[in-house]
């Protein structure tokens, strides 16, 4: 018999370069994964290890995010394709991964109030304006405003979300008193325990 060569196994599989599509996503091992929109026609590099993986552009990690197993699976973050959607709005009625737009329930419960006071693109661009409000601020303060609203019997906006938003009181940051540390209860215990 012949001695077992001991060798170490790869850390991760290097894919060979990937395209990103029109849609901001990438296409690993039959599952879709939305990186940032600016990346539309570039080709990135992807690092797929045991339970995460990686694309980089540029040698910068752009996404790292848990691996998915199995076929025709998504990972869509809005927050990669809200900025070419705001800019393209008619697109959103046909949009692959439309239902991912969604972050909770509350979006898809204020979505469905400005569609039941209007239909087309202009209903889509308002609701892309929620959107982007909730990418480029903070989205659980986006989603209280949204609540407020549609209690309120509101339209749920951008504007009247914005106008919400502005006026929300930032959380007090509280006083922290930090006492000073005697180290000779360390140095006595560690007498004790040393035989």
């Amino acid at each position: 018999m012949e001695p077992l060569r001991a060798a170490r196994l790869p850390e991760f599989e290097r894919l060979p370069r990937v395209r990103v599509s029109d849609w901001s996503t990438v296409r690993i091992k039959h599952c879709a994964y939305s990186v940032p929109s600016r990346l539309i026609g570039e080709w990135v590099e992807v690092q797929l290890f045991e339970e995460r993986l990686e694309v980089r552009f540029g040698g910068a990690v752009q996404l790292a995010c848990e691996r998915l197993r199995g076929r025709n699976l998504r990972r869509i973050d809005y927050r990669h394709v809200i900025w070419s959607l705001v800019r393209r709005p008619g697109a959103f009625q046909r949009y692959v991964y439309r239902e991912e737009m969604f972050p909770s329930v509350v979006f898809r419960r204020a979505y469905d109030a400005l569609t039941a006071a209007g239909h087309g693109v202009q209903v889509d661009l308002e609701y892309l304006r929620v959107l982007h409000l909730a990418a480029s601020t903070l989205e659980v303060e986006v989603g209280a405003a949204l609540e407020t609203l549609l209690t309120r019997g509101e339209r749920p906006t951008a504007d009247a979300v914005r106008e919400l938003t502005r006026h929300a009181e930032p959380a007090p940051v509280p006083a922290i008193e930090v006492g000073e540390v005697d180290l000779k209860d360390y140095d006595q215990l560690l007498e004790e325990m040393t035989p």
